[in-house]
This record gives structure tokens, sequence and C-alpha cells, in this order.
């Protein structure tokens, strides 16, 4: 009897319990919008900066409502480039620049320096996010900084600021505010000393996109590549001289790359990469030398070091040229790295002008991917390629056989294309 009781008992607390849900899942406030209903207006969708190289890598423009993160070595210049962004836009939009690294009187003294628009600009040093927040929602700007998530603190969390539970929770509150009053946010992030974002791989996947502010601290130049974006291309690149005034947008990134080239030395080839629908030119370098040690050296600067292996396997195998007792170096001028297979031809004319002492020619331009049989392979967008060379002043291209069926041929009169359908081809090339 008293089982049956109990068993009673526990069966009304569970139908207990379902009503109940079922009642707070019935009085909801919440309300969804029909898709056709909600607007696409690019004009009212999309900040545009006025700085061309930023608003290509975002796609367009800054989006209402957006959360981006923004990382990069220490003095990369990211702070630079948000406040001179602040100063862009300040003209038609309120700004909010949060601040927990920097005094106000800190960032007041750069922004003289860079000379940007400091009108609708306001400033705070605070790390409490919930202040932070607060602040936000009650001002309302049309455009939020927070500089830096690492030192943002929640008073819900005991660790310390920048811990991993500390960075999730604000970026989470930041997001909430971010998307509820469709303030448009950028968020910078410290990079740990493997280069990735530091903190968790969550707050890379609960943002927007993520930017990476990348440039060697001996060089001017500045490269701002895009690894997500929910609204445009990730392969879009820009490119910025850190100057003493500032960062200066570099619109000829082909021309500057290309600045001080030296005529009529061996080991030197000029490629073309494509930088999402941006083609640009660049330099490479090949030294090719007698090793001094039993064990032959293999260095490669901003080109992949195990494909320059597989360039070199495929010379001495398909071509003929033997490698294997020299040294070996590649070099990219201005620091640019080259990740795709189409500068392959390039790579490889050049350490061969290297080997046999001779110069490719300073008008001459290799465009091709190398396989493996030594052949030459097509790549993408050979047009544009083609068009951005005939720009700049390249009068010889080297460029895949089967490329040239698919060309209009009476656009380059001008410039004399040569086909290759084998690696051999193009070194016969060489005078």
């Amino acid at each position: 009897m008293t089982e049956d009781v109990v068993m009673t008992d526990s069966k009304s607390i569970s139908s207990n319990r379902l009503t109940q849900g079922i009642k707070s899942v019935a009085i909801t406030k919440l309300v969804a919008d029909k898709l056709s209903d909600i607007s696409t207006d690019e004009e009212k969708s999309r900040i545009v900066t006025g700085i061309s190289e930023l608003d290509r890598v975002l796609g367009g423009g800054i989006v209402v409502g957006s959360v981006v993160l923004l990382g990069g070595e220490p003095g990369a210049g990211k702070s630079t480039l948000l406040l001179q962004l602040c100063g862009a836009i300040s003209g038609k939009h309120q700004v909010l620049y949060v601040t927990g690294e920097e005094s106000t009187r800190q960032i007041k003294l750069r922004a003289n320096r860079l000379k940007v628009n400091q009108q609708n600009i306001s400033l705070v040093a605070e790390t409490e996010i919930e202040d932070i927040c607060g602040l936000i929602e009650q001002m309302k700007p049309d455009l939020v900084v927070i500089d830096s998530i690492q030192t943002m603190h929640c008073g819900d969390i005991s660790s310390s600021a920048g811990s991993v539970s500390q960075v999730k929770e604000c970026s989470a509150r930041l997001l909430a505010v971010a998307k509820g009053c469709e303030i448009p946010t950028f968020i910078v992030g410290h990079v740990n000393k493997d280069g990735a974002i530091a903190g968790p791989k969550v707050m890379e996947h609960i943002v927007d996109t993520v930017l990476y502010f990348e440039g060697d601290k001996t060089l001017p130049y500045r490269v701002l590549r895009g690894v997500k974006n929910r609204y445009g291309s990730t392969n879009e690149i820009g490119m910025f001289d850190m100057t003493g005034t500032g960062l200066t947008e570099i619109e000829n990134p082909s021309q500057m790359l290309l600045d001080g080239r030296p005529l009529g030395i061996s080991g030197n080839c000029v490629a073309c990469t494509m930088e999402g629908t941006r083609p640009i030119l660049s330099e490479i370098q090949a030294l090719v030398t007698k090793s001094g040690f039993g064990t032959p050296r293999r260095a490669a600067s901003g080109f992949d070091f195990n494909r320059t292996n597989l360039l070199l396997a495929v010379l001495e195998k398909r071509a003929g040229y033997f490698f294997g007792n020299l040294d070996v170096y590649i070099n990219i001028v201005g620091g640019l790295d080259l990740d795709e297979t189409a500068c392959d031809l390039a790579v490889c004319l050049a350490m061969v002008s290297s080997l046999m002492d001779k110069p490719i020619g300073d008008k001459t331009i290799a465009i091709g991917e190398v396989g493996l049989a030594g052949e030459i392979r097509n790549v993408t967008f050979l047009e544009n390629r083609l068009r951005e060379a005939k720009r700049i002043g390249f009068t010889r291209v080297i460029v895949p056989q089967h490329g040239l069926k698919q060309l209009d041929s009476s656009e380059f009169n001008d410039i004399e294309l040569i086909g290759v359908n084998y690696i051999r081809e193009a070194i016969n090339l060489i005078k």
C-alpha cells in the first residue's frame, strides 16, 4: 500500500514538472520575424569606413551588429588601425573606445599624433565588463572598440583577467549586447607564442569576423588578412605602410614590392599570386651555392619549405639539374607569404637561373603550377594576372600552354605570351 502511494506521488510530481515546463514555454515573450520581412539594404546594414583596404577585407564595410576580432603581434599596429578607423567614421557616427591597457590621456596623445577627427569619439578606461555593457546600452553608439579582451574582467567569475573563463564570458556578454542593440563591435585579441589568438577557440567561433594584422617589425609593411568572415570572402588582404603619422594604404602593392629590384642578376624571377580578387606581383630570389657541410642546407623565407624540396626533386628527376651537394635559399622580397601553387614555375626558374648564373630577363614573369611529372599546369584567374603584369610593364610572360587556349589574344597583343607544357621548355627560355 505504501509503495503504491509513493509511486502515485512520484508520477504526480513528474506530471507537475512536465506541466510547469509546458506552461513556461507557452508564455514565452519571444517573437519570430518572417525572413521575407527582414531588410537587407546595404546602405543601412553596412558602414563604409572610407579606408578602402579595410573595407575590402571586411567585404565592403562594417556590418551593423557584427562582432570583429582583431589579432596580431604586439606592436603590429592594431590599436593604431582601430583609432584611425574611429577617426574615419566619426564625422557621421558616434564611437565609443574602451581601453583596458592604456589611459585616456595616452589615447589622446596617439590621436593627436595620428591627426584623427576626435569630435564624436568617446573614451573610457575600464575593465569591468558589467559596467562596460551598461554604458554601451545607455549610450548606444554606432561603433564600439574594446582594447583588449584579455584585460576585461567579469565579477561573476573568480579567476583573474585574461584566463580562459574570463575571456569566454566577457566575449559572450559583448556579443549579446552587440546583437541585441545592433552595434558593431571591434575586439582586440592578444596572440600567444604560436601566433594564435590567446584564449578559448570558442571566442573565434562566436564572433562574425576574425582578422589578423601581420607584418615583420623590421619592415614598414603590414598585411590585414581575414581568416573568418560571415559577410565576405576570407581570401582578401589589405596592405598598409606604417609611417610616423600612422598607417597609410598601399593601393599599388605590386609596384611597391618590386621597387628596388636588381636588374640583370641571376636567381631573380617575378611571380604573380592572387589574394582574393587582387593579383599581386612579387619578386622571388633564389641563391644556389656550394655547400660547406656534408648535408646541404635548404631554407625558404616566405615560401613553403616542403614545397621547395618537392620542386627541387622535380628539377633533378625531370629536368636533369642536380642540387644534391648545393645549398639552396629561397627568399620572397617584401615579407609576403606565397602559398599558391601558381608561383611554382617562377621558383623553379629562379633556382635554375642561380645554378646556371644566367639572368631570366628583367621584363619576364612566370606563371604556372609544376606537377610531379614536370608538366606545367594551368592556374586560375590567368587573365587577371596577365592584366596586372601588363599594367606594371612586363613584356614577356611564360604561361601554361593549356591556359593560352582560354585567353582572348587580342587583349594582350603588346606582350609576348610563351606557352610551355613541361619544365624543360621553360628552362630553355632562360637567355
